[in-house]
C-alpha cells in the first residue's frame, strides 16, 4: 500500500486536466524557497526540502500539474501546506482526500507519532 500526497489546484489531482500547475511555476516556487533545492537528476521537478525530516532524501515532484511526494512525514506535510498556500492549491491524496489543516495529516517513518 502507498500513500501519496500531492499539491493540486484540480478537483481531483490524480487526474489534472482542469488546473494543473506548470513545470515553469513550480520551478520558479522552488527556486524562490530557500528550504528547496532542486535535484534534476531525479527528474526534471524534482526538489529535496532541507527542513527537519524523518526521510533521508525528502522530495517533492512537480509532474503531470501536481506537486507530489510519497509517504510524507509530518513535517514535509505541514510544507506542503505552505507550498499549496503559495501556489494558491490545497494538498489531497491519491483517494480525493482533501487536506487543509496542519493536523490533518500525520506520519512519523520511526514510530514517534
Amino acid at each position: 500500500m502507498s500513500v501519496e500526497l500531492c499539491i493540486t489546484r484540480a478537483e481531483f489531482g490524480a487526474g489534472n486536466d482542469d488546473d494543473p500547475s506548470t513545470l515553469e511555476e513550480w520551478l520558479a516556487q522552488g527556486a524562490s524557497d530557500t528550504e528547496l533545492r532542486r535535484l534534476p537528476d531525479n527528474g526534471e521537478g524534482f526538489v529535496l526540502w532541507l527542513g527537519k525530516s524523518a526521510h533521508a532524501k525528502p522530495g517533492l515532484d512537480g509532474d503531470q500539474g501536481n506537486v507530489s511526494t510519497k509517504w510524507p512525514d509530518t513535517a514535509l506535510y505541514r510544507k506542503m501546506l505552505r507550498i499549496a498556500a503559495a501556489l494558491g492549491a490545497r494538498v489531497q491524496d491519491d483517494e480525493g482526500g482533501v487536506y487543509l489543516k496542519d493536523g490533518g495529516w500525520a506520519f512519523e517513518p520511526d514510530g514517534r507519532g
